[in-house]
């Protein structure tokens, strides 16, 4: 049989994904690409010398409703590589207020939590629930903030949700896109928001066991291969350009472009000129202190292993084994700060928020640190951002696209990279030639 040889340029969660649905195939020969040293993108882990620590590039909470992120798991056999507490639980802590809670969402649809004061956002006002109907309904040009309703609810709940979920402000946010999100965990009730995370690391959940895969299939992986150009001849991709070697692709091949948004505008801009990419970005900012290996923490935050964060810089608090992980997003706010400040006050609401939950005192002096600060990280997630983003198909039958910027109906999250690269996966084989 001959195969169609299928070239995956890119090897974050996207290209990953992609190159896993179609090493299934055995008409598929699978060849991936990627410009870095390592597989995974932004989903990805590494020893940290000045840690002394594995820590992974980003924090990433994978909700039970993340459908597409479990199917790749089942794929690559790597569902057993997640924790959780099994639970929709969600410590949270207001520095600002001085208040401790535990959000546990009902594990069926009908929402019973908001009904029991221990297991609902406090202090907040049954009217205060309309934003959710609002959010669902949001048409194609609201932002988040044109839904909200003032009140806790917004504040304790939707505001960090929205944020976490959009990498943006709610301000500019896509209510749309929010609402997307909702639909897929909170509207599913308690049994689609269950957080898990990797046991060890990102690249030992999505990287490792899928490489093994795609290679155990007859796939090729090629790393620190750089693409400089596609080349167009006739209507279709006729070769490309990697380290300056020209890769021929024969009249039933496909290329795969999985390039993040602003590298995929600079290539694409030579041949599809048409076709808008998403332009503007936010950052995130992830910092990682090095604590006590046995580190002991109590209650409800033992049981989660994170903690949400109001009021302060800090938004997601993970208590891992050796190491305390902090994540900001929408984080362009806090470009031109110092990064020895951002440390040193990250690290005071780190103390404000765990001291009274672990066995044993944290330092008073800022541990070892690392600052890993996204510049890109996503598409800023607004209403005119959410316009440009393209479709999996392009002008050409044997090109593609996948990656967290394509139109997905979802942001740049885990669940909308992994679901762009299956359906550029299924796109390949239900197009072609005329």
């Amino acid at each position: 049989m001959v195969k169609k040889h299928i070239h995956i340029i890119g090897g974050g969660l996207a290209g990953l994904s992609a190159a896993v649905s179609l090493s299934q195939r055995s008409d598929a020969q699978v060849i991936l690409y990627e410009s870095s040293p390592s597989l995974g993108g932004r989903a990805r882990s590494f020893y940290d010398t000045h840690l002394e620590r594995t820590i992974d590039n980003g924090n990433h909470l994978i909700l039970s409703g993340n459908d597409a992120v479990f199917k790749y798991l089942r794929l690559i056999d790597a569902t057993n590589s997640l924790i959780g507490s099994g639970y929709p639980l969600f410590p949270f802590v207001d520095l600002e207020l001085g208040k401790r809670w535990d959000l546990l969402l009902s594990k069926g649809r009908f929402p019973w939590w908001l009904f029991l004061a221990k297991h609902r956002v406090p202090d907040f006002k049954f009217p205060e629930l309309f934003a959710l109907w609002k959010l669902l309904k949001a048409d194609t040009q609201q932002t988040v903030a044109d839904c909200l309703v003032n009140g806790q609810f917004a504040r304790r709940l939707l505001k960090p949700f929205a944020v976490s979920a959009l990498n943006t402000s709610c301000d500019a946010g896509s209510a749309l896109l929010l609402g997307s999100v909702m639909r897929q965990s909170l509207m599913k009730g308690g049994k689609a928001c269950i957080p898990y995370f990797p046991k060890e690391g990102l690249s030992e959940t999505f990287v490792q066991p899928a490489t093994s895969l795609i290679e155990l299939q007859g796939g090729k992986i090629h790393l620190k291969s750089r693409l400089s150009e596609l080349h167009v001849e006739d209507g279709k991709i006729d070769y490309f350009v990697m380290n300056n070697n020209k890769i021929e692709v024969g009249p039933q091949d496909t290329v795969i472009l999985a390039l993040s948004a602003h590298v995929a505008e600079q290539i694409l801009g030579a041949v599809c000129p048409k076709v808008k990419v998403p332009n503007q970005f936010e950052s995130i900012l992830n910092l990682h202190y090095a604590v006590d290996p046995n580190l002991r923490i109590k209650g409800s935050v033992d049981k989660a292993k994170f903690v949400g964060v109001i009021g302060g810089i800090s938004e997601w608090i993970f208590v891992k084994p050796g190491v305390i992980s902090i994540t900001v997003s929408a984080a362009n706010r806090f470009i031109g700060c110092q990064s020895e400040n951002l440390a040193e006050l990250i690290w005071q609401e780190v103390k404000e928020v765990l001291s009274p939950v672990v066995e044993t005192p944290l330092p008073e002096e800022i541990p070892n640190y690392r600052l890993l600060w996204e510049k890109r990280a996503s598409f800023v997630a607004t209403v005119e951002q959410n316009h440009r983003r393209p479709s999996c198909y392009t002008p050409y039958y044997n090109l593609f696209l996948a990656g967290d910027w394509v139109a997905t109906g979802l942001p740049a999250t885990i669940e909308g990279a992994i679901r762009s690269g299956f359906s550029a996966a299924d796109a390949v084989f239900a197009s072609k030639p005329d």
